[in-house]
């Protein structure tokens, strides 16, 4: 897990799964949203392809990038492990309070 979390760090790779999350796109579409070169995107991409947090189709001369669900889940299980707490203690606070007005 240690690389998907090194690879999730970086700010601009955050927002480059962002990008992502709604479906493939070539390195010249995400770029546009970005201050830096295309070079440096494809560093960007290699790591988190590495980190197996995208996944690289080629079509043709094309590359098309697209965000692994299977390699975020660790990462999403992890968190989901606070959003549940979360939960939990929101129902609790829920079903108290409305005891609470019932005997009222």
């Amino acid at each position: 897990m240690g690389s998907a979390w090194k690879a999730v760090a970086d700010d601009s790779r955050r927002q480059v799964l962002v990008l992502l999350k709604d479906g493939e796109k070539t390195p010249t579409e995400i770029v546009t949203h970005f201050d830096f070169t295309l070079p440096a995107l494809s560093t960007h991409l290699r790591v988190l392809r590495d980190a197996g947090l995208v996944k690289e189709r080629k079509e043709g001369q094309r590359k098309l990038y697209s965000v692994n669900r299977e390699g975020m889940a660790e990462l999403m299980e992890f968190l989901d492990m606070f959003w549940d707490d979360k939960l939990h203690s929101l129902k609790q606070y829920s079903e108290a309070k409305s005891k609470r007005q019932k005997k009222e």
